[in-house]
């Protein structure tokens, strides 16, 4: 039967074909906006590391002076000081545990052809790679004897890899940055999560190409390189920043269970509790945010994202009641030839469903179109000087996403006009044929 109705469906969108292109068109603009600003927040709002988030923990302290403006606020600061963030590092007391911070460096390539440029780029301890996953193409990462003896060893990125050394494996060559020689220990395969959690208010990009460079933590200080973004409660504070009261670090810890977090929670308040007692703290707040709350709660989808979502699904509604008035349009100008099918004993339950597939393909049709709308309103933010402007693109999810929706959108729509022909009587319908 159902070949049966597609038959009669097709007929009947090829008699009617102003109110077919009306349909399909009005479907495909709702679902090509609806699909466009779907496919970016969905993209935005992912999880950067997915199997290994739900392990990733953002740790805060307060530090803040006694009179400081956010003293009693309910927010706790972004970062710590390089003291803080050294004595819960140095403490060993997760799976592992990673300090972060951004700063700007000065690489300058061994051939003559290539001139110095600037890159963002990464200062961190040993266990950053490890934590985060960070897959290798050649080489590896450095080992905290590295860290702790300060040794000048970088890891690169494969984009700067293929731009200073042609893709070759550079493990045991130089790089120069902040002209000082660094020896490279390992090439990083493609690796950008998104968002880049790890760099939030530390100066670097949240979305967007990956870091190119990153160096050990205490090697990058020793050599002079200085954070991007440090927060200071006093004037001069940022004269020394392994002493100073400057803020400019953000700490990860890996904590595998439940048991695990809770032990690490203590840990962070007993220290706290010691920091207060020592005078360096006010008070004895901490934080604890896994990745994925760490993200909602610091708002890295932006707003204009999230309200152009709401708006375009609020532009497909209207384009689903439209389409609804139009099928609804065409089954009342079909009443003579429900009547009679009816009287030749089509069943109420086959005139539904012979509608239904009339609006599935309506819905089909309409996916086809949306998808190129779609596929244009992506394009359209490639063009944008946004940082996530390049992640613009459909998927093979997405891509699915957008017939699914579009069947889905139709079938909502026909059900109103096909119920309203299962309610016309044969008999009124024979005698005005």
């Amino acid at each position: 039967m159902f070949g049966y109705y597609l038959d009669l469906a097709l007929r009947s969108l090829k008699r009617n074909k102003v109110l077919t292109v009306l349909m399909v068109l009005a479907l495909a603009l709702g679902i090509g906006a609806a699909m466009t600003t779907l496919t970016l927040l969905t993209l935005l709002s992912g999880d950067p590391l997915p199997g290994k988030s739900g392990q990733l923990y953002y740790v805060q302290v307060d530090p803040y002076p006694k009179d400081h403006p956010f003293s009693h606020s309910d927010k706790l600061p972004w970062l710590m000081t390089y003291i803080d963030a050294m004595n819960l590092v140095r403490a060993h007391r997760a799976q592992r545990q990673v300090a972060i911070s951004m700063s700007t460096m000065k690489l300058t390539p061994t051939t003559t052809q290539q001139r110095p440029f600037f890159s963002n780029g990464v200062m961190t301890t040993a266990e950053f790679f490890s934590m985060f996953e960070a897959p290798f193409q050649y080489g590896g990462g450095w080992s905290a004897a590295d860290e702790e003896g300060r040794a000048k060893v970088v890891v690169i990125a494969e984009s700067l890899n293929n731009q200073l050394f042609a893709g070759a494996d550079s493990v045991g060559r130089t790089l120069r940055i902040n002209d000082q020689d660094y020896r490279i220990i390992g090439v990083l395969k493609p690796w950008a999560p998104q968002p880049h959690f790890y760099s939030l208010y530390l100066g670097g990009r949240d979305y967007g190409d990956g870091d190119t460079v990153f160096v050990p933590l205490q090697s990058a200080r020793a050599a002079g390189m200085d954070p991007v973004n440090s927060f200071s409660y006093e004037a001069s504070d940022r004269t020394k920043l392994e002493t100073s009261t400057s803020i400019w670090l953000g700490v990860w810890a890996q904590l595998p269970d439940a048991a695990a977090v809770s032990s690490y929670r203590s840990f962070l308040t007993d220290y706290a509790k010691e920091q207060v007692a020592l005078g360096r703290f006010q008070q004895s707040r901490v934080g604890l945010s896994g990745l994925m709350q760490w993200l909602d709660d610091q708002r890295v989808v932006p707003d204009n994202v999230r309200m152009q979502n709401g708006l375009a699904f609020s532009f497909l509604l209207i384009c689903i009641v439209n389409t609804v008035g139009l099928l609804l349009a065409k089954c009342l100008r079909r009443s003579n030839e429900i009547g009679v099918r009816r009287a030749l004993g089509a069943s109420r339950p086959a005139i539904f469903a012979q509608f239904m597939v009339e609006a599935g393909l309506v819905g089909l049709a309409g996916g086809m179109l949306g998808l190129l709308f779609a596929e244009f309103g992506l394009w359209c933010i490639r063009r944008q000087p946004a940082e996530y402007a390049s992640l613009a693109h459909l998927d093979v999810s997405m891509f699915a996403s957008t017939f699914a929706m579009a069947l889905a959108a139709s079938l909502v729509a026909g059900i109103l006009p096909a119920w309203r022909a299962c309610a016309v009587t044969p008999a009124p319908q024979l005698k005005s044929a």
